[in-house]
């Protein structure tokens, strides 16, 4: 027979209801994801990019003039290939750290400690970026679809980020259940939307119309260097390469055999990536008119919106099925960012560079201090850029690219040093994926550097100093405590100050916790009210076993300061002597009878916290 479940209290029960009953660690394999769940969890960042990185090339072509926009679709075959290549260079990540930890761990491993901060703080800084990108660019749609919601983009934005970060808190298999369906509809109607516009494009009435190009900046860089134009339209498409990495960061999060599932997630998210940008790209090309505006535009509409009205016609089912299929894609796509931000954090605490509590997992098996962090910096960063997606996108890009530098680098060195059999070909993919990441990472700082990626290349080396402060101060603590061996244990006198407002069963139990402890005894009582304090004396001289009681005067009426004032004249006679301040403390067990009393244990714990030697007891008495 089970035993009866204990009471929890209200706080508890409200926690519950809000992300669910804790899991024990026994089921944590339960929790783990397979190749259908960990798609939608670990890609959504990836696959939801195609939804506006065609379109953040087409916003750089544009200013080259009409003759410029033909370059997209080789832009986005050159950035489909470049997203083969690392994902070939990820897989081998995979299965030689089937571990986990991406970027970090591999930077850390083979290139030292240095290299692997720098490689965590750009991968931090990009998990933020994507929240933030990725919600504004599904807000985007939303205003798309009904633009009288535009003046509220800001609000939408963070209502959104924090549905999404409620979803982690509630476990990662719950969040991939409640993702799947969303993220599994995108993919479904945007191979449905393309192949009917390519239709219509090619084979429909009017498909030999020539183009027009609506666009409030046209033409002007026309009269600047075509190349730079095309490298600049080429950093800004390479926002599709974001999340690549995200299934190496998180392999522990998979299903046995780990990095088998890994791979084969991996290897979906690719083939359905690279499938849908080039028929983005394609169908674009074809579409009559094309209107490329700033999202600050009142009449701007998502690239995604105008194939979709082009394909399906506007206002028709199709359209806004389509709309809702991407908002819902690019919101949730700040999911993979919520999955592997606090694993990041968490790996970069236990070494001691973050604060340990990111280390620590919840009671629903998931790093909820890092979701927490990661939800407050995304809010913050969407409230300062108004949520506007043309002025996040410039930031994004160049965290991720670092990582990837760092990341391909440190596996040439693994390969190198182990040089197990198939070495030679390991060694030749990371090394390509290497060379074009940093060429990638130079041509994004140096397009981007004035619109914004200043910011990430200033935060990083900003992070890193933090790291190495933290890091710091954890080593001074660990030599602060270290114990040395034949070194002399200090004995401390002791003595046990019990506060007595008056006597009732309560302070007789403080009292009996007292006198079992070693050392002298003594009663504080504070006078609030001269009346009472003839009654206190004579209670005392008849229940208190010839303890000793100090009255002090309050001028002011405190509780606490006349005891601070007490323990610092009771430190200054014996600095080396420990004192206990015990505080007998009536427990209800109604929430209304609980708002009826006064916590002064904690706020003398609060006021006394930087007394050294000074330590602070609750003897809990309990009412019906």
């Amino acid at each position: 027979m089970d035993a009866p479940e204990k009471p929890i209290s209200t706080w508890n029960r409200l926690r519950r209801l809000l992300i669910g009953k804790p899991i024990p660690s026994s089921k944590a394999h339960d929790e783990r994801l397979g190749p259908l769940l960990g798609l939608p969890v670990f890609s959504s960042d990836a696959m939801s990019s195609v939804a506006y990185a065609t379109e953040a090339i087409l916003a750089v072509l544009v200013l080259g003039g009409s003759g410029a926009i033909h370059m997209q679709f080789p832009i986005t075959l050159a950035i489909c290939g470049l997203i083969i290549i690392i994902a070939i260079s990820y897989n081998q990540t995979i299965h030689a750290y089937p571990n986990g930890g991406g970027s970090y761990i591999v930077a850390s491993d083979n290139l030292g400690q240095w290299p692997g901060l720098v490689a965590g703080a750009a991968l931090l800084i990009d998990y933020i970026l994507t929240v933030a990108v990725s919600v504004a660019a599904g807000v985007a749609a939303i205003v798309s679809a009904f633009p009288l919601l535009h003046p509220y983009l800001v609000a939408i934005s963070l209502f959104a980020v924090g549905i999404v970060a409620w979803a982690n808190l509630r476990g990662l298999r719950e969040s991939g259940a409640l993702f799947a369906i969303p993220a599994y509809s995108f993919i479904a109607s945007m191979v449905i939307m393309l192949c009917t516009a390519l239709y219509k494009g090619y084979f429909g009435p009017g498909h030999d119309v020539p183009q027009h190009v609506i666009a409030t900046e046209m033409g002007k860089e026309a009269n600047w260097w075509i190349v730079f134009i095309a490298l600049r339209a080429f950093a800004a498409g390479c926002t599709a390469l974001t999340g690549v990495e995200a299934v190496s960061d998180s392999v522990q999060a998979f299903k046995p055999p780990e990095a088998k599932n890994a791979s084969l997630t991996l290897r979906w998210m690719v083939a359905i990536l690279a499938t849908v940008f080039v028929l983005i790209g394609l169908a674009v090309q074809r579409m009559p008119v094309l209107s490329i505006l700033p999202t600050s535009d009142h009449h701007y509409r998502t690239l995604v919106a105008q194939v979709a009205s082009y394909a399906f016609g506007p206002g028709s089912f199709g359209f806004y099925f389509v709309q809702f299929a991407t908002a819902a894609i690019l919101i949730l796509a700040a999911n993979t960012a919520f999955a592997d931000f606090p694993r990041l954090a968490s790996f970069i605490s236990r070494d001691g560079f973050l604060p340990r509590p990111l280390a620590r997992q919840g009671d629903r098996l998931v790093f909820h201090n890092g979701i927490v962090m990661l939800a407050g910096l995304a809010g913050l960063l969407i409230f300062i850029f108004k949520g506007e997606l043309d002025l996040l996108l410039p930031l994004y890009a160049v965290g991720v690219f670092t990582a990837f530098t760092l990341s391909q680098s440190g596996m040439v060195m693994h390969w190198w040093r182990l040089r197990t059999p198939g070495w030679k070909y390991s060694i030749t993919v990371n090394t390509l994926g290497a060379i074009l990441s940093f060429i990638v990472l130079v041509v994004i700082s140096a397009t981007k550097f004035m619109e914004g990626a200043w910011i990430v290349l200033i935060m990083v080396p900003a992070i890193v100093g933090v790291f190495y402060s933290i890091h710091k101060r954890y080593q001074n603590i660990s030599r602060q405590l270290v114990v040395k061996v034949g070194e002399p244990v200090a004995h401390h006198d002791h003595l046990a100050l019990i506060l007595v407002p008056r006597v009732h069963r309560g302070i007789l139990a403080a009292l009996e916790y007292a006198q079992n402890m070693k050392g002298d005894c003594r009663a504080i009582h504070i006078i609030v009210n001269e009346k009472t304090v003839p009654t206190v004396r004579r209670d005392w001289e008849r229940f208190g076993q010839g303890v000793p009681l100090v009255v002090l005067s309050s001028p002011y009426r405190s509780l606490i300061t006349p005891v601070m004032d007490y323990v610092d004249e009771l430190r200054a006679e014996n600095p080396n002597r420990m004192i206990t301040v015990i505080v007998a403390e009536a427990v209800a067990t109604k929430t209304m009878h609980k708002m009826l009393q006064e916590n002064v244990a904690q706020n003398l714990k609060n006021a006394l916290s930087s007394r050294k030697n000074v330590v602070i007891a609750s003897v809990r008495y309990f009412l019906d």
